[in-house]
């Protein structure tokens, strides 16, 4: 076993394609297909199944790439670590971010300060729901990744505090209220989302027994403003991931509010590569608690 296997371990199970690992990595197909058959047979266990290109992970394959992910943090930070004792300050830093709450409200100013501290540090950011930046978390995919509180299985520092707020058509009777209960939604035509704020949807809906009428279901946030907007329906969403509202929608306060709190995680921080750690460390001296303004009548 060596590094070089699991790193391509690694990228086939982030790709799930052989082809698209083999580009990522500047290597061929037929070298990932060697790398990925050594380590089946020195670990005696299938890690992929494969249909065509595709590699799907099985059940011991998951298992083990957590170990293989953990193995090569625990490799570039000691790499990082010897640099660091030359004053250099170099590596990789993977954080997992899930949208517009993290990603255009909190990461652009710490990006800034950090690339400015630490040039040569490549950060390689990825976006997803909040389930699976948690799950990426806990396999090592990345080091560090917004959650959302509390959540005890991390290390977490506080950034931002958001607030579900009522997406409206501006020509829509609730829209003349000044905040929106729960039993203002029920049966009502209503926009689900996939995103990470559903669950807390969900629940607000949940108590008080509302029960709007789902017609769509949208992933992106830039279709259900286009609907929204038309008057085909209502929604909820996030304060921090809209933005100022456009013509045709009005945003409204939910009675009681909805808050959450926005942290930056790790699964230790006692534990971070020397990249990492500054991050952690500009984080904790520029974070400014971000509260998303009053929405008003």
């Amino acid at each position: 076993m060596t590094f070089a296997q699991l790193e391509i371990f690694s990228m086939l199970a982030r790709m799930g394609s052989f082809s698209r690992a083999a580009t990522a990595l500047g290597i061929t197909q037929s070298g990932v297909s060697h790398a990925i058959k050594q380590l089946e047979m020195e670990w005696d266990a299938s890690l992929f199944d494969r249909e065509g290109a595709a590699a799907t992970l099985t059940d011991v394959g998951t298992r083990l790439l957590t170990r293989a992910n953990d193995i090569l943090q625990q490799k570039d930070a000691l790499q990082q670590e010897a640099l660091a004792e030359r004053g250099i300050a170099r590596g990789t830093l993977r954080i997992a971010s899930f949208g517009a709450t993290s990603s255009l409200h909190l990461l652009p100013g710490l990006m800034a300060r950090y690339q400015q501290a630490h040039p040569y540090v490549e950060v390689q950011i990825e976006e997803a729901q909040d389930s699976v930046v948690v799950q990426w978390l806990l396999a090592r995919r990345v080091e560090l990744g917004f959650v959302v509180l509390p959540d005890d299985r991390f290390d977490t520092l506080p950034l931002a505090e958001d607030e579900l707020v009522a997406v409206l058509p501006s020509s829509h009777a609730l829209a003349g209220k000044t905040a929106i209960s729960a039993m203002d939604f029920h049966g009502l035509p209503f926009i689900r989302t996939s995103a990470g704020s559903g669950p807390y949807i969900d629940a607000f809906l949940a108590s008080e027994g509302a029960v709007p009428k789902t017609l769509f279901r949208f992933e992106q946030l830039s279709s259900m403003m286009g609907f929204v907007a038309q008057g085909n329906a209502v929604t909820m969403a996030a304060r921090l991931a809209l933005p100022e509202a456009p013509d045709g929608i009005t945003y409204r306060s939910l009675e009681p509010p909805r808050r959450r709190e926005i942290a930056l995680a790790a699964l230790r921080f006692d534990k971070l590569s020397p990249a990492a750690r500054a991050f952690i460390d500009l984080a904790r001296k520029a974070r400014k608690l971000v509260v998303p303004e009053t929405v008003r009548s």
